[in-house]
């Protein structure tokens, strides 16, 4: 947004850092003030409304920040795990324990709720599609199925999938946990513990391989696509004993 690069980091305080989309040299700074927890997990930004929006989980709400930094919030009444932004410019909201989508207007007015179908189970991150339906990211780790799904615009009817149970051959996953989707609806999965970022058409179909396990030096988490370039951008980041050590961001021409 902006021609700027915003980049969430857990630090002694969850901060934003912001960089210019061109060279990538950084910025400036931006702390979310009205966070009383350490926890803020997914941004997402809007270039109508020219702002970001960022995911708390432990106060189970969402902040919205402008350019200068204002900080109001909203409270999604369930814990978030992930935000994306419809052609509405509306927010979705993925709950994973409450196995909802909740969209949002830019300003906070909850528009509706869609509860997904059963054998979507713990969706981490959600997309919507120019049909209206919504490409859903599921299962962790420790789930036997792992997959991308394509459900109705109501949430009743799975109509599309990608993957089953969890593995780590072609066609499987172990932890995808966040969605990109680019002007042509390919949409790019990240796999969290293959360490690998896979293309799939609108229809779900195998497209291939675009980040392979060689160019990471961790494990990826995060997705987003830049539309003008056509860049995709990898949160890949590197643990010890379970706590984060190390973060990068990757940007590949796609």
């Amino acid at each position: 947004m902006n021609d700027r690069i915003y980049v969430l980091r857990k630090k002694k305080e969850d901060e934003i850092e912001v960089y210019d989309a061109d060279n990538y040299s950084p910025q400036r700074f931006i702390t979310v003030s009205s966070a009383t927890k350490l926890g803020l997990v997914d941004i997402s930004s809007c270039e109508q409304y020219v702002c970001l929006y960022v995911a708390d989980g432990p106060d189970s709400c969402v902040h919205r920040l402008d350019l200068e930094a204002n900080d109001t919030r909203w409270p999604v009444n369930d814990e978030p795990s992930s935000l994306s932004v419809n052609a509405q410019r509306n927010v979705l909201v993925t709950c994973s324990v409450a196995r909802k989508i909740k969209e949002f207007s830019s300003y906070g007015e909850l528009l509706r709720e869609v509860g997904l179908p059963l054998d979507v189970v713990n969706p981490q991150h959600t997309v919507q599609l120019s049909s209206g339906s919504f490409v859903v990211s599921h299962g962790q780790p420790g789930d036997k199925v792992n997959r991308v799904c394509t459900v109705s615009e109501d949430g009743h009817l799975t109509v599309h999938s990608h993957g089953g149970q969890r593995g780590s051959d072609t066609g499987q996953y172990n932890g995808p946990l966040h969605l990109a989707v680019d002007d042509n609806e390919f949409v790019f999965v990240v796999d969290f513990i293959n360490r690998r970022v896979t293309k799939l058409s609108a229809t779900l179909e195998y497209e291939g391989q675009v980040v392979s396990p060689g160019k990471l030096s961790g494990s990826p988490c995060r997705l987003a696509f830049d539309t003008a370039r056509r860049h995709l951008y990898v949160a890949d980041n590197e643990a010890v004993e379970g706590k984060w050590i190390l973060g990068r961001v990757l940007v590949f021409s796609v």
